[in-house]
C-alpha cells in the first residue's frame, strides 16, 4: 500500500524488532494445545494432516508430543516424528517430558525407533511459590537439572531446558538453573509465562536478563525461546516483547488452545510477524490449519476471532461498505482492502466480504448485486433494503435470492 495514503504511527520511531532479524516460531499444538481440558485428542491421521499444514505455513519447529504420558501418546510422536522424516519435511521436531529419567529415556525411545535424534525439551518448576508446594531447594533443582540435561545429551539428544514459571522466578535462582543446564549441555533454552502473568515489560525484561547474565557469559550458542500463556491476554504482545529482547524463537498454538484460557495463538502471531515483515512466507493455508484444529479438537472458532473468523473480513455496516464499494470502482483491490481493516485479507488468501442486514445501506445492496451479476434496478434495491432494515441479522443468500425476479435467480 502507498505509505502516502496511510501514516504508520507504528512506525514513527525505530522499530523495536530490527527489520532482518530471524525469528523463528515453534507450534505447541500438538502438545501444549491438547493439555485444555476441553479439547479431543485427534486421530493420529488428524495429526499428521495438521502437521502438514504447518509445514505449508513455513513453522519452523513443531513440539510432537509427550511420549513417556502413555502408549498412545508414545505411538502418536513416534508416528509424526516418522511423517517428517520420511516426507522430509523442514520443519524441525521436540519431544516434550519432565526432568525425570523416565520421560526422558521415553525421548529416548523414540529417537531410537525412528533413527533419528530429536531434541529433547525437558521442563522443571521453578518459582519460589512451587518450591514452596513441592518442597523443593534450589540446589535439589541444580541436581535434577544437571541430571536430565546430562542424561538426554549422553544419548545423543539435543536438549532443550525449560522451566515452568520462569516470569516469577527469582533472578538468582533463573541465573542457577540455566547456567547448570548449559554447562551439562542444553543449547536452547526456553523462558516461560506458565500462568500468564507477563506484561510486556516484564517478558522484555526477563529475556533481556537471560541472554546477559546467562547467554553471554557461557560463551556458548544459546538458542532463546519464549513460551507464554494468554491468561491476562496479552500473549501475542509478550511474545513481541520477548523478540525485541532479543528472543529467538516464540512458541504458539493454533486458536489460543492450551491450559486454562490457552496459549500464544499461532494465527494471531503469524499475522503480525508477516506484517511487521519479520517473516516472508506463503500464508494463504492459514484459516485451513485453524479450521482443521477446530475439527479435530472439536473446538469452534469464534466468529469474530482474528482473520480466520467467520467475521474478521465481513461488514453489513452501510458506511463501512460504501467505502470498500468505491475502493473496488477504482480498480485497486489492495485498496478495498486497507480502507476498512488493518489486516489485509489477500495476504491470507481470503478477501472482503460485504453482507446485507438491518444496518445496511444502498452500497450493500448494489455491491452484493454485482458481485453476483445480477443487474440492480432501484426498484430491485428498494425491496432487498425494506427486507433487511426490518430484519434482526444479515439475510441470507437464499433470503436475497427469494426476492428477486424470477428471470434474475441462478
Amino acid at each position: 500500500m502507498d505509505a502516502d495514503l496511510i501514516y504508520d504511527w507504528n512506525a514513527h520511531s525505530l522499530p523495536e524488532i530490527p527489520p532482518g532479524q530471524r525469528v523463528m516460531v515453534l507450534d505447541e499444538t500438538l502438545r501444549d494445545g491438547l493439555q485444555n481440558p476441553s479439547v479431543r485428542d485427534p486421530t493420529i491421521g488428524e495429526k499428521i494432516e495438521i502437521l502438514h499444514l504447518m509445514e505449508s505455513l513455513g513453522i519452523d519447529q513443531v513440539n510432537i508430543g509427550l511420549p513417556a504420558a502413555g502408549p498412545r501418546a508414545f505411538a502418536d510422536t513416534e508416528a509424526l516424528a516418522r511423517e517428517i522424516i520420511g516426507s522430509r519435511m523442514k520443519i524441525r521436531a521436540n519431544l516434550g517430558g519432565r526432568t525425570h529419567k523416565q520421560d526422558i529415556q521415553a525421548m529416548i525411545d523414540v529417537c531410537q525407533r525412528v533413527g533419528q535424534p530429536i531434541e529433547a525439551a525437558m521442563f522443571l518448576g521453578s518459582s519460589p511459590i512451587r518450591r514452596l508446594v513441592e518442597d523443593w531447594s534450589v540446589d535439589h533443582l541444580k541436581r535434577t537439572t544437571e541430571e536430565a540435561v546430562g542424561f538426554a545429551v549422553a544419548a545423543g539428544l539435543p536438549a532443550m531446558y525449560v522451566t515452568e514459571d520462569t516470569i516469577r522466578t527469582d533472578p538468582s535462582t533463573v541465573v542457577a538453573l540455566y547456567s547448570t543446564a548449559i554447562r551439562a549441555g542444553a543449547r536452547s533454552i526456553v523462558l516461560c509465562d506458565t500462568v500468564g502473568h507477563a506484561t510486556p515489560r516484564g517478558a522484555y525484561n526477563l529475556v533481556k536478563f537471560a541472554i546477559e547474565e546467562i547467554v553471554k557469559p557461557s560463551g556458548e550458542k544459546i538458542r532463546v525461546d519464549w513460551h507464554g500463556h494468554n491468561d491476562r491476554g496479552l500473549a501475542v504482545a509478550n511474545s513481541l516483547a520477548a523478540l525485541a529482547a532479543g528472543a529467538d524463537q516464540v512458541h504458539a498454538v493454533a486458536l489460543a488452545l492450551g491450559e486454562r484460557v490457552g496459549n500464544t495463538p499461532m494465527e494471531v502471531m503469524l499475522v503480525n510477524l508477516r506484517l511487521l515483515g519479520l517473516i516472508d512466507r506463503d500464508l494463504s493455508k492459514l484459516k485451513e490449519y485453524s479450521e482443521k484444529v477446530a475439527r479435530a479438537t472439536n473446538t469452534s472458532i469464534p466468529a469474530n476471532y482474528p482473520v480466520v473468523g467467520r467475521d474478521a473480513f465481513r461488514t453489513q455496516t452501510g458506511v463501512h461498505a460504501s467505502a470498500i464499494a468505491k475502493a473496488h470502482a477504482k480498480s485497486d483491490p489492495h485498496l478495498a482492502d486497507a480502507i476498512y481493516s488493518g489486516v489485509p485479507a489477500y495476504l491470507f488468501g481470503l478477501e472482503q466480504i460485504i453482507e446485507i442486514g438491518p444496518m445496511s445501506g444502498k452500497s450493500n445492496v448494489i455491491y452484493w448485486l454485482d458481485k453476483h451479476g445480477i443487474a440492480a434496478s432501484d426498484e430491485l434495491i428498494d425491496r432487498i433494503l425494506s427486507v433487511a432494515k426490518q430484519s434482526s441479522k444479515v439475510l441470507t443468500e437464499d433470503e436475497i435470492l427469494a426476492l428477486l425476479p424470477a428471470s434474475s435467480r441462478h
